[in-house]
């Protein structure tokens, strides 16, 4: 199954049908009086986020999406039938932006929550509903409220607990490999990952879920590389893993260069807590070790973890410390949710 996480749809609720203009024509009936029906609603447009999808594929395929319109109204007060709803289901975490591309309408973040996104078009009122005292025998209808259409854009967003982050082949897959059952590719070449990967993770009968997505490089921002459009997938994550290769001999450029793209594509972003871990240190020597930590720290300002994804070793006190990180982040969410009786 291809990866895709953006998407353009065209959508158009169904209009709804005009009234009906008729009498009735009865035998014994001397004054039949108007017995026109209203038209039938049209039909809505919605979206609604469900589980067991993982991209946007399927509206490669079909964009257009038409709901039905309402029958016209008929005779002996008969109303039109309403128009059938369309419903776009997409993965949990896809955002619903505007034709500008930057108005975002809802954010689909929990399975089986709906959005309308086009209203269905009133169907118009029967000549019976304009029958009065002064008017018996009125000879005029409404004609159905018009569809609604527009241009929308779906984003998905990965619902992710943490993410990986580093230049190419600083060690992401073979983490995300090492800890989970995810079966990323794995290579000695850089941009093996293409698409985002998740996995679930578990340490000392606690879950959560981490999100690989592919390396960046300086300039990703400005296009290189393959940009840095895969960074919408770790917005929602309550920590960042950023792994720095520990065979690098330019290992502190290489971490401001991380931090740059992340500045560069969102402050916010930048802003969220990191986790740093110097990777492959199963390839240094102790001195050379203690020496490209030292450093590290000194890029960084904050504590540096040692880690190897081959060899394991460091893996679980790497998975604690983003443990820690999400469970203070998830008890600060139940602290601002209003209570609801």
């Amino acid at each position: 199954m291809k990866f895709l996480d953006l998407a353009k749809v065209y959508i158009r609720s169904g209009a709804g049908g005009g009234g009906s203009v008729s009498f009735r024509r009865e035998k014994f009936i001397e004054f039949g009086g108007p017995d026109g029906g209203d038209g039938g609603k049209g039909g809505s447009v919605w979206a609604e986020a469900v589980e067991g999808l993982n991209t946007l594929i399927d509206f490669r395929y079909q964009q257009h999406f038409f709901a039905q319109n309402g029958q016209h109204g008929m005779g002996s007060q008969r109303t039109g039938a309403d128009g059938d709803d369309i419903v776009l289901k997409v993965p949990v975490g896809t955002e619903i932006i505007d034709e500008d591309e930057e108005t975002v309408l809802a954010d689909l973040t929990e399975p089986g929550s709906r959005v309308l996104l086009a209203k269905g078009g009133n169907g118009g009122w029967g000549n019976l509903r304009f029958k009065s005292s002064t008017n018996r025998a009125p000879s005029r209808a409404n004609p159905g409220q018009e569809g609604v259409e527009r241009t929308l854009w779906l984003r998905l967003k990965l619902i992710a607990d943490a993410g990986l982050l580093g230049l190419p082949n600083a060690g992401k897959s073979t983490f995300l490999a090492a800890v989970s059952n995810a079966r990323p590719k794995i290579a000695d070449y850089p941009f093996t990952t293409l698409v985002p990967n998740l996995g679930v993770v578990g340490i000392d009968g606690k879950e959560f879920v981490i999100a690989d997505i592919p390396g960046l490089i300086e300039g990703a921002s400005e296009g290189r590389g393959l940009g840095d459009q895969f960074l919408g997938h770790v917005e929602r994550c309550s920590v960042l893993l950023h792994l720095v290769d520990g065979t690098s001999s330019t290992l502190t450029k290489d971490y401001r260069t991380i931090i740059g793209e992340l500045e560069a594509y969102s402050p916010d972003l930048a802003e969220k807590p990191r986790v740093t871990v110097l990777n492959k240190v199963d390839a240094l020597d102790p001195k050379t070790l203690s020496n490209r930590k030292r450093a590290l720290e000194k890029a960084s300002g904050g504590p540096v973890l040692l880690m190897s994804g081959v060899s394991k070793q460091g893996v679980n006190e790497v998975l604690r410390k983003l443990w820690a990180e999400i469970s203070e982040d998830r008890a600060g969410e139940e602290e601002v949710t209003p209570w609801r009786p």
